[in-house]
């Protein structure tokens, strides 16, 4: 079954953020999973480094192409992830998606092929625009929200939650070649790519990522009202989400940005802590790394 399929995938990828958990409203699982079996995959695409990259980009295409298909309500039996698109395009007709928050997902994947670093915190917030945001909104639509605060409030949510994955990510992405601060951040801070060659972390780093993760709890804050937007079980979904982003920079932020000798992640020790400040959301102030 198609669904089962998506869902099988989602939990199969899951780690930092719920996707398509138990939290969510039943009736969302199928379709927030399918959104996320389309994404998952077009980034594996974009993220096959072994593979020439006009490869990587004729693919992307076709997997665009496929997304089209589906939209019009084309069956399509192509192997592989023929069933991914069956249960995308039950979605984005159900639904009513929009397609170009789809196609803006795709346009970040095939960026992440051709393009490694990043001049301005414009630019990244750019990339976060395509990369991260079209998944909140998309969320928001499957809910039956269409509210333009809403909106703004999840795209902030979205891109810290893009921004985080990055810190905690920047010695894969380094080993990858990609470098996510951008150029005026670490210039201003006096840092040196050389450095991350001989995988230092120098004062002059650590300054620059933390002057990222200080800009990255502002979008946490600015967009925490998406997550008291709406009711029931999705309310907490959100909360979870937000909260697991917040521990990661938490863990960041604890360890000094030692990037190059851990990489934070979520476990079940951290399943309290999150519990915790779901019940008390209302009066929890977290942003110091406590």
């Amino acid at each position: 079954m198609a669904s089962a399929y998506c869902e099988r995938l989602a939990r199969e990828h899951y780690e930092n953020f719920p996707v398509a958990s138990r939290l969510l409203p039943r009736r969302m699982r199928p379709h927030v999973a399918a959104i996320y079996a389309f994404a998952r995959i077009a980034d594996d695409i974009a993220d096959e480094g072994q593979r020439p990259a006009s490869e990587r980009l004729r693919d992307l295409q076709q997997w665009r192409e496929r997304l089209h298909e589906a939209a019009r309500g084309v069956s399509t039996d192509q192997e592989p992830h023929s069933r991914v698109f069956v249960a995308l395009g039950r979605t984005i007709a159900e639904c009513r998606l929009p397609i170009s928050l789809l196609d803006d997902l795709l346009s970040a994947f095939a960026q992440d092929v051709t393009v490694t670093r990043y001049a301005t915190w414009a630019d990244v917030l750019d990339y976060c625009r395509r990369s991260a945001n079209p998944v909140g909104r998309l969320v928001l639509r499957v809910a039956g929200c269409e509210d333009p605060s809403m909106d703004n409030a999840s795209d902030a949510v979205c891109t810290a939650l893009q921004l985080t994955n990055f810190w905690q990510d920047f010695d894969v992405d380094w080993r990858k070649g990609r470098l996510y601060v951008p150029a005026d951040v670490w210039h201003a801070a006096g840092a040196r790519e050389a450095d991350l060659d001989a995988r230092r972390l120098t004062p002059e780093w650590r300054a620059a990522l933390e002057e990222m993760s200080r800009r990255t709890r502002a979008l946490f804050t600015e967009g925490r009202s998406v997550c008291d937007g709406v009711g029931g079980r999705l309310r907490w979904e959100l909360r979870a989400t937000w909260l697991g982003g917040a521990r990661i920079l938490d863990k960041l932020d604890a360890s000094g940005f030692d990037v190059f000798s851990s990489r934070p992640t979520l476990s079940a020790a951290d399943a309290p802590w999150i519990l915790w400040h779901a019940l008390a959301w209302r009066t929890s102030v977290l942003g110091s790394g406590h």
